[in-house]
């Protein structure tokens, strides 16, 4: 079955964005927005989400916004279900996420900080894709888009949960993509690098090919729009996937581990 392709400009009726409050998630809906479109908008922060609800209306967009914690994947997935009920959604990009790294002397992240970046990362996601999935392929329509990271491609010493998680989202996003093409259904995997979100600005250290996040969201939209499977970017991440998966384990893993002590050494 060939792909169905949307213009690039092509919206839907009903796109639900996690993660909606800041970021790219904020960006999103801000590309998204004009007259004839319902954007259900899910974030953390209440008051972030309303001055994005009050940007995207500014465009003639409708918006409707909760404030949710993805660490509750049951509440997410009821809210999901209220929301496809009462307007079927058209496109769910599931774009929140929680990052963090190792501090020093430690050998990984927290065991709390394991479970909530599992929960937003990877257990949430999944559920409301796998609920999309059903409702979206009974519909024979629809996209689902997943955030995950170019960290995912990668045994980053100084990230292990953070890079095992959005691997994880990595490979259900491909494998949902293909139990649901043949029912005009479209997933796609979002694997960025650093992109200028409040996220990122948290992390210490370089951030080599920083995206502007409004650059970041037109190409994200475009993907989704277009159904396409994979989006990596920067160009130089394809590079390094690709570097990485011809060396030798033991050689990456020691590259890797020098890289992270740089990352860690006091600046002048």
């Amino acid at each position: 079955m060939s792909e169905k392709k949307l213009p690039e400009r092509n919206v839907r009726h009903h796109i639900l964005i996690t993660g909606a409050s800041s970021g790219i998630g904020a960006a999103l809906a801000e590309y998204y927005a004009r007259p004839g479109v319902t954007l259900s908008l899910w974030g953390r922060n209440p008051e972030r989400l309303a001055k994005v609800a009050t940007l995207v209306e500014g465009k003639g967009a409708t918006a409707q916004v909760l404030s949710l914690d993805l660490t509750d994947a049951q509440a997410a997935l009821a809210a999901f279900i209220k929301a496809d009920d009462a307007l079927p959604v058209d496109i769910l990009i599931n774009s929140a996420g929680l990052s963090d790294v190792t501090k020093p002397g430690e050998v990984s992240e927290t065991a709390e900080v394991a479970l909530a970046m599992s929960m937003v990362n990877f257990s949430t996601p999944t559920t409301l894709g796998c609920e999309a999935a059903k409702r979206m392929s009974a519909r024979r329509s629809g996209r689902i888009a997943f955030l995950g990271s170019v960290a995912s491609f990668h045994d980053l010493p100084l990230a292990p949960v953070y890079s095992g998680s959005k691997a994880g989202i990595g490979r259900f996003s491909t494998a949902l993509r293909a139990a649901l093409t043949p029912y005009g259904v479209l997933v796609t995997l979002i694997a960025p690098g650093f992109i200028n979100t409040p996220m990122s600005q948290k992390l210490d250290g370089n951030q080599p090919f920083l995206v502007p996040v409004d650059k970041a969201a037109r190409k994200i939209a475009r993907a989704v729009n277009k159904g396409q499977a994979v989006l990596v970017f920067p160009w130089i991440f394809q590079a390094t996937r690709l570097l990485e998966a011809v060396l030798p384990m033991p050689l990456a893993h020691r590259i890797l581990r020098k890289l992270q002590i740089m990352e860690n050494a006091p600046s002048k």
